[in-house]
Parts: structure tokens; C-alpha cells; sequence
């Protein structure tokens, strides 16, 4: 099974208030741009230039925090009820 079919076996439980702030300033000066690689679950892309977002399929594993020595994501736990739910089996 690839890693794209084991991801679409999640559940996400999508709140409205996003769990990671990019500041997309910061990513624009930056050249290696870690975010993209690190992330397993591809969240971050470059749309028109800029580093974007999407916290929907997010697995709340804390790669692209620990990834960005710049400061430029603000990552926070979901609020409780929210984020992904795994199942095992």
C-alpha cells in the first residue's frame, strides 16, 4: 500500500481554527525551504511563488517545526475534538 492510500485512511476532525500560522515573509527569504520536504503528509507547497499551507491533512507530527530555524511557523496542538484521530487495524 502506498503511503498516499494509508493517508486517505485517516480521520480528520477539521476545526475552524488552524493549528500552524506560516509567515510568509519569513519563507520568502528562505532558500532551503525545509518545510516542503519534511512534512509527510505534503501540507506545504509553493503556490504563486509562496510557501503555502493547508492544516486540513495535517498529522500534528511537529516535523516542520522542529524543520524551520527561521521562526516562520507558529504550531499549537488543535483544540480538543479537532486534528486527526488514528485508527489502528
Amino acid at each position: 500500500m502506498k503511503v498516499e492510500d494509508k493517508l486517505a485512511l485517516n480521520k480528520f476532525e477539521v476545526d475552524r481554527e488552524v493549528h500552524i500560522r506560516v509567515d510568509e515573509q519569513i519563507c520568502d527569504r528562505c532558500e532551503p525551504k525545509d518545510c516542503l520536504y519534511v512534512c509527510p503528509a505534503e501540507c506545504y507547497v509553493i503556490r504563486d511563488g509562496h510557501v503555502t499551507f493547508s492544516y486540513e491533512g495535517c498529522l500534528e507530527c511537529g516535523s516542520c517545526r522542529f524543520s524551520c530555524d527561521r521562526g516562520a511557523i507558529t504550531w499549537v496542538n488543535p483544540r480538543g475534538g479537532f486534528g486527526i484521530c488514528y485508527q489502528y487495524g
